[in-house]
Parts: C-alpha cells; sequence; structure tokens
C-alpha cells in the first residue's frame, strides 16, 4: 500500500463520481418510464374531464384528439342520464361543420345517443350529404334512432360495393392487390403526379378490395375510379339493422341476397336480413 495512502483517497474520489453517474441513470430510466405515460395519459379518452375541460376541450380546434375525449365524455353522460350535459349540446352541434372527418363521424354517432334531442335530429340531417362517407354513414344509422329513414338511401348503399376514385392525376406508382382487406385510413395505392411527388391515397372505408382498374405504371386523372370495396361484415349487419326499423318494400331487393345466402356465407348476416325483411313486410300489413 502507499505510505501515503494515495490509493484511499482514489477509491474515495472515485465513489462520489460513481454515485453521480448512477443517480443520472436512474433520471434517464425513470424518463423512459414517465414520459410515455405522460403522453398516454394525456392522449388516454377514458380519463375523466371536469366540466370546465369539456368545454375547453370541444373549443380546441388544433387538437381533434381533445375534441373527441370530450365528445366521449359527453356520450357517457348522456348514457348516464346526466341532465346537465345538454348545456354542451350548441357545441357538439356546431362540431359538425369541423374541418375533420373523423370529428363529424365521431360528432354524428354522440348525437344519436339522445334521441330525444329534437336539436341533434336537426343537425343530423345534413351530414346526409357529407363529402366522407363514413360521416354519411353513421347520420344515417343515428337518424334511425330518432325514427328518421332520411338515410334510407345510405343504408343501401352501406351493402354495395364503393368505388374508390383518385383524389389527384399522376402515375399509379403501386396500389393494393384484390382480395385484399383493408380498413379505413388504410394505405391504398400511390400515385406520382405532375411534380414527380408520391401521393398516398388511403381508403375512405373498410371492406376488401374486390377490383382495380389501374396497375402500376398507368396514368390517372381527378375523380377516376381506381379500385372498388366490398363492404365489410361489420358494415352490412349496421345497414340490415338500420334497414329493418326504416325500411320500405323497395329495399327489400338488397336485402333479398343476403336473407337467401346467395351474396354472404355468414350465418348472422343471414339471419339479421331475414328478421329485417320480416319487419319491413310486417310495417306494410294495414292494421
Amino acid at each position: 500500500m502507499n505510505p501515503n495512502g494515495s490509493d484511499a483517497q482514489t477509491v474515495v474520489a472515485k465513489a462520489p463520481l460513481k454515485r453521480r453517474a448512477n443517480i443520472w441513470l436512474i433520471i434517464v430510466a425513470a424518463l423512459f418510464i414517465i414520459v410515455p405515460f405522460l403522453t398516454w395519459y394525456g392522449t388516454w379518452f377514458g380519463r375523466a374531464l371536469s366540466d370546465e375541460d369539456i368545454a375547453k376541450y370541444l373549443a380546441d380546434e388544433k387538437n381533434p384528439r381533445h375534441i373527441q375525449h370530450a365528445l366521449l365524455q359527453i356520450e357517457a353522460r348522456i348514457e348516464k342520464r346526466d341532465p346537465t350535459v345538454r348545456k354542451f349540446y350548441p357545441q357538439v352541434i356546431a362540431l359538425t361543420k369541423n374541418p375533420v372527418a373523423e370529428v363529424r363521424k365521431t360528432t354524428a354517432w354522440v348525437m344519436g345517443q339522445d334521441p330525444s334531442a329534437e336539436e341533434f335530429h336537426r343537425a343530423l340531417l345534413p351530414l346526409l350529404s357529407d363529402s366522407e362517407p363514413l360521416v354519411r354513414r353513421n347520420a344515417a344509422l343515428q337518424l334511425v334512432r330518432f325514427g328518421d329513414g332520411s338515410g334510407r338511401a345510405e343504408l343501401r348503399a352501406m351493402l354495395q360495393p364503393f368505388e374508390v376514385k383518385s383524389s389527384v392525376a399522376g402515375t399509379t406508382a403501386s396500389i393494393l392487390t384484390p382480395g385484399t382487406k383493408i380498413k379505413a385510413g388504410g394505405l391504398l395505392a400511390r400515385i406520382r403526379d405532375a411534380a414527380g411527388t408520391v401521393q398516398e391515397l388511403r381508403s375512405p372505408l373498410d371492406g376488401a378490395i374486390s377490383s382495380v382498374a389501374t396497375k402500376e405504371g398507368e396514368a390517372v386523372t381527378v375523380g377516376q375510379p381506381i379500385a372498388q370495396l366490398t363492404p365489410d361484415r361489420s358494415t352490412v349487419v349496421d345497414a340490415v339493422r338500420g334497414l329493418a326499423y326504416v325500411g320500405t318494400s323497395d329495399d327489400l331487393s338488397v336485402i333479398g341476397p343476403l336473407a337467401q345466402g346467395t351474396t354472404t356465407s355468414d350465418a348472422d348476416i343471414r339471419e339479421q336480413a331475414v328478421l329485417a325483411m320480416k319487419a319491413i313486410r310486417d310495417r306494410q300489413i294495414p292494421r
């Protein structure tokens, strides 16, 4: 051992450095846990909001997730029959004109949860002409809750193939193949515009690609059909159930093939279709 004790001094000098290093490691590790938690907590729709927060979130046009969070809180309070929730109804109705389609879709769904609110009934009707199919479909389904068949045409459309059209002109860079299942918002195709920029074309609906009208390297124009989607199971079931309440004899022709099993092998869909046809026919019988 060094008679001057330099080894001991070295050990003592290194100890604080090691402790400081350990503290920083702990801080970094904590941040890896805390930051994701705070991010999740801040965007978790299940987090309860105060009345003040709901009003503030509904007005937060820069953050659509805040708006959706508030709308879901309002829906929960409607389900609980909380009479104080009506004070938010004017703000909810104003959201039917929000530029974000996802917000308009959620708004339509929330308004359908209170079929006693005539102001919601009136506000749903213009959404049947919305530019986005999911908004129109939600409006049609929620109008059924009001006993209103104004969305019958949209309910019928939900049972038919949907034609996806190109929103840009250019050359097809890639496109999914027939038979591929896709969700709303899923990447359907890429189109290279005149400037050489690749634009993404996303599916407006859930479904499966039944056919494509273009292939890689082909030119497409704005509004040109590029693919056809068959509706997914959930869409078909929702439409049939809606028509069971507001459908007329004119709708039997689109429900019939489902009931007979000629266009589906799904037993539940066939059952729902049979029930819907019976409900429609029963309404046609004079009482």
